[in-house]
């Protein structure tokens, strides 16, 4: 499985890396400057983690590669340049569910982490596991519509998109936590119905793969 995800994260890669290439030709040419700006800026994120990980000899497993370089292209390239937002009314409503469900993923490996530092005191027990990957979930999602009002309030953009009757863009926030938090919940019972029943879920394995590739940096958390 380690295999065959490691050859779609690079499959995918080159796809959408072709693909970005493609656009930053034609958005050039027509002289969209912003746009290009955006391009690069999104391929130089869809690539931070394997730079990252190759620079602290960090290995990030395939599954997690592949789940956030899938959620940039679809939030920054087909949301923004593509205006998917506008051209689809459900988009941001799905990328805000989805980010729920990979943050509450995130959650749970923190979780794991910290639990290898032997100067934090935490229990693994089920429950605490799936509240704390529910919280985490929920106040990054928090965090993000606070740097939306301040970037439109601030700067004068667009990143809150009022619905229809609602000028204010309370409604479309208050529809955004609620899908974060829906994700973050749906991840946080499936993984603890799983660790209560005692099954291994996907997401266990993924952490413990991170965890099991990454030998020195664990050793560094204990000797420090």
């Amino acid at each position: 499985m380690s295999d065959r995800a490691e050859r779609i994260h690079r499959l995918l890669m080159i796809f959408l890396l072709g693909v970005l290439g493609l656009e930053l030709v034609a958005v050039v040419y027509e002289g969209h400057w912003v746009h290009a700006f955006l391009i690069v800026a999104i391929s130089l994120v869809t690539l931070t983690p394997m730079l990252l990980g190759r620079q602290y000899q960090i290995h990030i497993p395939a599954e997690f590669q592949i789940l956030t370089v899938l959620f940039v292209f679809a939030a920054l390239f087909l949301g923004e340049i593509r205006d998917y937002y506008d051209r689809l009314w459900w988009w941001d409503m799905a990328l805000h569910a989805s980010s729920g469900l990979m943050l509450g993923i995130f959650g749970f490996l923190l979780v794991f982490v910290l639990n290898q530092d032997p100067r934090v005191q935490m229990s693994l027990r089920p429950h605490f596991v799936a509240l704390f990957a529910f919280m985490f979930a929920v106040t990054i999602g928090a965090l993000w519509e606070i740097f939306e009002f301040t970037m439109d309030k601030v700067f004068g953009a667009n990143m809150q998109k009022p619905m229809l009757g609602d000028d204010s863009g309370l409604t479309d926030t208050m529809w955004d936590l609620i899908l974060d938090a829906l994700g973050a919940l749906i991840i946080s019972l499936l993984g603890w119905w799983r660790m209560v029943r005692g099954e291994g879920s996907f997401i266990e394995r993924w952490i413990r793969k991170f965890i099991e590739r990454n030998p020195s940096l664990f050793r560094r958390i204990r000797r420090d």
